[in-house]
């Protein structure tokens, strides 16, 4: 079963990748954190597999987060999941350490859904 952790201090948001990642991947353990400092302690907790963090948090930005998670959990897939789709934070993503990048405002729900599906597929 993947574990997976939803960072984004947007309540509407977190809820409704939730409720559309158990939609369907219905065996996924699925964990919220609104800020960077709660997502951080949790991925200590219990480490995710995989991470949507949004770039803009109230404490710290997706960028430092990642790169944070990264430097002490290398193995977790990190999603960068934003509305700020420039080619210039797509790269600071990638640089960060960022698996993936996905925009808010052009991705759907089904690119969403096959990079998922693309990550814990067996090859």
């Amino acid at each position: 079963m993947a574990d997976i952790l939803i960072v984004d201090d947007n309540t509407i948001f977190r809820k409704m990748l939730k409720r559309i990642l158990l939609s369907r991947f219905p065996s996924m353990h699925i964990r919220e954190a609104q800020d960077a400092n709660s997502a951080f302690k949790k991925t200590e907790k219990q480490v995710p597999d995989l991470i949507f963090i949004d770039l803009r948090l109230p404490d710290e930005n997706g960028f430092q987060l990642t790169r944070k998670i990264k430097t002490a959990y290398p193995e977790i897939i990190i999603i960068m999941i934003t509305s700020c789709d420039f080619p210039e934070y797509r790269e600071a993503a990638f640089e960060a350490g960022a698996d993936f990048f996905v925009s808010k405002n052009t991705s759907t729900t089904e690119d969403v859904m096959e990079s998922v599906e693309s990550i814990f597929s067996p090859n």
